[in-house]
């Protein structure tokens, strides 16, 4: 008679997995994927080595795995910063930019891991995936002002597509573990400035108070 599962033994696995992966996640925040190999995430997790296996095919499985469940927590953060009943697309815009910056500069290596450490190809396609859901955010709000005649008309995928790429460039200095020290609320203010134009929106002043603020009710 064939084995048959039980939700019991189901809901086990999926809380070992569950471990694993945040185990993964706490390692790769701490030193970035060189920091994360599977016998230390094993014994962070307190499994066997052969336990990671069995839930995950490889490494880079388990990798892409975390590299996915973070990323959508931060893609959903940046479409909640960026829904302001009321404001401006730009303003719009520059509140999902400052809270993006902010939450990276909270979780640097971590945020560094996600945007611009060398991966492997599964890494690497799920990194695709998430500069994606970025532009689809953004577009979605450059969408939003054009129909409003808030910004003039434009093709709001691939204006989505540069802002996120913009971002993605400008933010890699000042989440590099070899930053020189440079003032990153300055490289915010002047990232802003530069994408709110771009996008054709009137200049959106911001301050490091607002800024914070921004960032901290969208932590």
């Amino acid at each position: 008679m064939p084995y048959r599962s039980t939700k019991r033994t189901e809901a086990r696995k999926a809380a070992v997995r569950e471990r694993i992966s945040n185990a993964a996640r706490e390692l790769i925040a701490e030193g970035g994927y060189a920091n994360a190999p599977v016998a230390a995430v094993a014994a962070r997790a307190g499994v066997a080595v052969g336990t990671v296996y069995r839930h995950f095919h490889s490494k880079s499985g388990l990798f892409a795995e975390v590299f996915s469940a973070a990323s959508e927590h931060e893609v959903e953060a940046m479409r909640e910063a960026t829904a302001l009943p009321g404001a401006a697309a730009g303003e719009r815009v520059a509140a999902g930019i400052e809270a993006f910056a902010h939450r990276a500069l909270r979780g640097r290596r971590l945020a560094w891991a996600l945007l611009a450490e060398p991966v492997d190809p599964a890494v690497e396609a799920e990194r695709l995936r998430l500069r994606r859901s970025y532009r689809d955010v953004i577009a979605a709000v450059l969408a939003d002002g054009i129909e409003a005649g808030e910004l003039p008309a434009q093709d709001a995928d691939a204006s989505a597509a540069a802002v996120v790429g913009a971002i993605g460039e400008a933010m890699v200095g000042p989440l590099s573990p070899t930053a020189n020290g440079a003032d990153p609320e300055a490289a915010i203010a002047a990232l802003v400035s530069f994408c709110t134009r771009a996008i054709g929106a009137t200049t959106i002043e911001t301050t490091p108070a607002n800024r914070m603020e921004t960032a901290n009710v969208n932590a």
